[in-house]
This record gives C-alpha cells, sequence and structure tokens, in this order.
C-alpha cells in the first residue's frame, strides 16, 4: 500500500468513529462527584507529607544543635559557642 491509501484509510477511520465511542470511553473511567475530592485527597498527601517531614527535620536537628566535641573540631567556636569573623 502506498502512501495514498493509508491516508484514504486513515481519514475514513476517523470520519466511522462515533460520538458514541467517545461516550463510552468517558463512562469507562467511571468519573463520579468523588472523582475531584479523591485527586485532591492524593494531591494533598504527596505534597504536604515531604513538607511536612522536612518540618521535623528541621526543628529537630534546630533543636539538637550541636555536640560540644564537634565544635571544637570544626574550628571557629569560642567559649560561648558562638563564631566571630
Amino acid at each position: 500500500m502506498n502512501l495514498k491509501s493509508y491516508l484514504l484509510l486513515t481519514t475514513l477511520l476517523c470520519f466511522w468513529s462515533s460520538e458514541a465511542m467517545a461516550v463510552d470511553s468517558y463512562r469507562y473511567l467511571h468519573v463520579t462527584i468523588d472523582t475531584p475530592w479523591m485527586i485532591f485527597v492524593f494531591l494533598f498527601f504527596l505534597v504536604f507529607a515531604p513538607m511536612i517531614l522536612s518540618a521535623i527535620i528541621h526543628l529537630r536537628n534546630a533543636m539538637r544543635g550541636d555536640k560540644p566535641e564537634e565544635r571544637d573540631v570544626r574550628g571557629g567556636g569560642d567559649e560561648t559557642g558562638t563564631k566571630h569573623d
């Protein structure tokens, strides 16, 4: 088959498809009023779970602070624990 035959066949198949097939494909997805809420809840946890986890880790590390021996090894600290340039 040559290119013209493929184009003709493709065009005929496009015109042959009916609106009922499109409606059936929409029904196949089982879209209901609950679907947007399910998407929202899924994305809510997908986005906010890492943010909450990083906030907890940040606060935990900020409250823990440096151990005295780590501060001395890195240098730059004086007796009060502050660093001056």
